[in-house]
């Protein structure tokens, strides 16, 4: 079965979306969307956005609005 065009437009946008790397204000640690976190069921390409709202820093235990993305 062929993929359609419109199929194929979207699975490459898709592949060209970048993951983002996450820091904690407080302490410095660093969520990487592409390597999630799985030791707390956070799989790996999970977005920043997807996680839960009441996560808190594995490190410091703050929340999520306390975290801003990397910019390199």
């Amino acid at each position: 079965m062929h993929r359609t065009k419109e199929e194929y437009v979207v699975s490459e946008v898709i592949e060209l979306i970048e993951y983002k790397s996450w820091v904690c204000l407080i302490c410095g640690w660093i969520y990487n969307e592409e390597e999630g976190l799985p030791e707390e069921g956070i799989a790996p390409g999970t977005r920043f956005a997807a996680i839960p709202d009441d996560w808190r820093c594995p490190l410091c235990d703050v929340g999520k609005a306390e975290f801003a993305v990397v910019e390199f």
